[in-house]
């Protein structure tokens, strides 16, 4: 590992420990020339999930992409920014587990709305005006009764 004091790549490891759940490691390490202690952390490298737009575009999968529209869409819910981590790596990991390395914009679409159905009816909204292109009020009223159908569905299933 190259020491980013003095570029000198002989070095020694005097911690390790796991981070980010056990999905890395994070090494403490001191340079053998200059003595200057870095960090380093080690994952294990995964093949790039390619996304194909509705436009027949490709592009690599961001993960900050879509923190980004979640967190827009859960403003002012309350919902914790952890949450929202946690649920964005939880959706990597199940895209990482297909067979397939390409993905559709709108399977990722499907399967977090799916999640935010679940965690807040507003955030639910708000992602699918922006991902289903809602053109007018008819389009929030008929998401509106689905969600509506969907519960009453459940109440009745409960109930029975």
């Amino acid at each position: 590992m190259q020491c980013p004091s003095c570029q000198n790549t002989d070095s020694r490891v005097l911690e390790s420990r796991a981070a980010d759940g056990g999905r890395s490691v994070r090494r403490r390490r001191e340079c053998l020339n200059c003595e200057f202690r870095f960090t380093t952390y080690e994952r294990v490298e995964t093949v790039p999930i390619t996304v194909i737009k509705r436009n027949g575009n490709r592009e690599t999968f961001s993960r900050s992409k879509l923190l980004h529209g979640l967190s827009r869409a859960c403003e002012k819910t309350g919902i914790a920014p952890e949450r929202l981590e946690t649920m964005v790596e939880e959706l990597e990991l199940s895209l990482q587990q297909r067979s397939g390395r390409e993905v559709s914009s709108s399977d990722i679409g499907e399967l977090v709305l799916e999640k935010l159905k679940i965690l807040s009816e507003v955030a639910y909204i708000r992602f699918a005006s922006v991902y289903r292109q809602f053109s007018g009020v008819s389009d929030f009223v008929a998401t509106l009764e689905g969600i509506n159908a969907t519960k009453a569905e459940l109440t009745a299933a409960i109930r029975a």
